[in-house]
């Protein structure tokens, strides 16, 4: 079983910054990609940045500029660094891992949230 625990949510003005850690554990051969994805109210769960193990990025158009994904591969560690923080992006923000295991080489993993919410 691979564990995903998220850390860094809580409640910010708008303009303002916070960022997200993202640590997996358990057992697993490799990690080939982690993200993060949110899932606002009265909306379907959205991709915000995904990162490779290689170092190759995606990021959703609507936060390019404001917000920046990186990792420590080493300690199987996602960040996702949000500037300029805007209502909108109020959501809960989901860690996302693919992982290499015994059983399979594409196994879908996800945290269990956490709340970011921007005041106006």
């Amino acid at each position: 079983q691979v564990q995903l625990v998220e850390s860094g949510g809580g409640l910010v003005q708008a303009g303002g910054s916070l960022r997200l850690s993202c640590v997996a554990s358990g057992s697993f051969f490799s990690i080939a990609t982690m993200g993060w994805y949110r899932h606002a109210p009265g909306m379907q769960r959205d991709l915000v940045a995904t990162i490779s193990s290689g170092g190759s990025t995606n990021t959703a158009e609507s936060v390019k500029g404001r917000f920046t994904i990186s990792a420590n591969n080493a300690k199987y560690t996602v960040f996702l660094l949000m500037n300029d923080l805007k209502p909108d992006d109020t959501a809960v923000y989901f860690c996302y891992a693919l992982v290499a295991t015994m059983d399979r080489p594409d196994n879908r993993y996800w945290g269990q949230g956490t709340q970011v919410t921007v005041s106006s």
